[in-house]
């Protein structure tokens, strides 16, 4: 029943949907992976997604750090005066985050994967630790969050505990088949479906918004859009937080129904995706560049800003740098849009575009 339901409400979307797509994946096709540019600039806005992308996703929730108290944290040092289950919460969400981010390539989707996402999700918080891991026993309702972190209003009942496991298998073994095996729908409109359903059928006691937001991020990376670990989706999430809320309402209210739409969700969420891709190709702009090279590559891109043109043996003989390493740091050049080549073979020269 849920596979027919997922595969109707994906038929007849606007063309505005498909336009929000391709524009994504035209960014997604200027990002240059994280190994063609400098590690440790890249690491470092890693470690600012982190830490950004955790307190913005428990603060969602009703958590109540700011980035700097989560920064505190992480670094041990003392942030005495938030509770314990604040601290626990943003302590879990960042180490499992981190392991996404390191590990992607190597994590499956699957159920078993969400099921341990979950307990690592939920590892360090006292109350959580006779649920951790396991479906809810008993029914729960998805509350809107205010800035204070209390619930102003209930906006919808979820799937019933005895349903969760058949509609969780369900739901996952549709989006393995989309993403993994037939591949006949484009895997951001498979993302979006999984996270309205999982959020509409809310699976487990607690911990399930910030568990989905952990899932987008390696749904994200293992779909190939690769600059996630680099800006941070939750941050955007929380910066339109009623919106999030109200798009997810408009849509789940319609399921099970004659008149189901996922459409607003869809302009909801590709647009915080589109935003996202936007800002990681602004990390490639000409003001960004000099953060995104290495010392060695920044000599080359300095000497060429001097001159019209150059060979790459006068680019080693005049910046002083080794043919390898210039030959390298002309390829990155190369995909950053930065350099034009001339001509080919023996008389090939750089300039500037």
């Amino acid at each position: 029943m849920l596979i027919k339901r997922v595969n109707t409400r994906l038929e007849n979307l606007p063309q505005s949907i498909w336009e929000t797509i391709a524009k994504i994946d035209e960014l997604k096709g200027r990002w240059v992976g994280g190994a063609e540019l400098n590690p440790q600039v890249l690491g470092r806005l890693k470690k600012t997604t982190l830490i950004t992308s955790t307190g913005a996703s428990t603060r969602i929730e009703g958590g109540h750090l700011s980035d700097e108290d989560v920064e505190k944290l992480m670094r041990g040092l003392s942030v005495q005066k938030f509770t314990d289950r604040d601290k626990q919460e943003v302590k879990g969400y960042y180490e499992l985050l981190d392991n996404v981010f390191g590990a992607w390539k190597h994590i499956p989707f699957s159920e078993s994967t969400i099921l341990h996402f979950h307990k690592e999700l939920l590892k360090y918080v006292e109350k959580d630790e006779l649920h951790r891991g396991q479906y809810k026993k008993i029914e729960n309702k998805v509350h809107m969050i205010d800035e204070a972190g209390n619930s102003i209003g209930i906006l919808f009942d979820t799937t019933p505990a005895y349903l969760t496991p058949k509609e969780m298998s369900e739901l996952v073994d549709w989006t393995k088949e989309n993403l993994e095996l037939t591949k006949k729908l484009h895997p951001l409109l498979v993302i979006a479906n999984f996270l309205v359903e999982f959020l509409n059928i809310h699976p487990f006691q607690d911990g399930n918004g910030r568990l989905s937001r952990i899932i987008t991020n390696l749904m994200m990376l293992r779909a190939g859009y690769t600059y996630v670990p680099y800006i941070s989706h939750e941050k955007l999430v929380e910066d339109n937080k009623m919106d999030y809320y109200m798009a997810l309402r408009r849509s789940q209210k319609t399921f099970k129904s004659e008149e189901e739409t996922i459409v607003p969700w869809l302009e909801f969420f590709l647009n915080i995706l589109l935003k996202q891709a936007q800002m990681a190709i602004d990390l490639l702009s000409k003001e960004s560049i000099e953060l995104l090279l290495s010392p060695k590559q920044l000599q080359v891109w300095n000497y060429l800003k001097t001159v019209t043109e150059a060979t790459p043996g006068e680019i080693s003989k005049r910046a002083n740098i080794s043919r390898p390493t210039v030959s390298q740091s002309l390829g990155t050049l190369l995909r950053l849009k930065k350099i034009k080549r001339i001509g080919q073979g023996r008389t090939t020269r750089y300039s500037r575009i």
